[in-house]
């Protein structure tokens, strides 16, 4: 790892496909419903306005990509956040668009 990259370049791949996961605008919406308490997938979907279905196809590719992790209530399934990084990386990617909204210089 040189000291202009901030990753090894073997993780750069990765790194990408996390982004391209969070540009759909259907999976960002969900990751945010998901930030700061677990929620259903019916309250994602009635959130969202995406059909269950949708929303269940879209939490598999972020569960995967360990974006969101499931927590099972009886025979209710309910998602949240992976960690607290998920957070970060929208809560910062919030603030930064703020700031460019409102004319300031990073």
């Amino acid at each position: 790892m040189s000291k202009t990259n901030l990753i090894p370049e073997e993780d750069v791949p990765q790194l990408a496909d996390l982004f391209s996961l969070m540009g759909d605008t259907s999976r960002l919406r969900i990751i945010l419903c998901c930030l700061h308490e677990p929620i259903s997938v019916s309250d994602i979907a009635e959130n969202t306005a995406l059909s269950q279905s949708l929303v269940s196809h879209h939490l598999r590719l972020l569960k995967a990509a360990r974006m969101v992790r499931a927590e099972r209530r009886g025979k209710q399934v309910f998602y949240v956040a992976a960690d607290h990084h998920v957070q970060c990386v929208i809560q910062d990617m919030v603030a930064h668009i703020s700031e460019s909204a409102n004319g300031e210089d990073g």
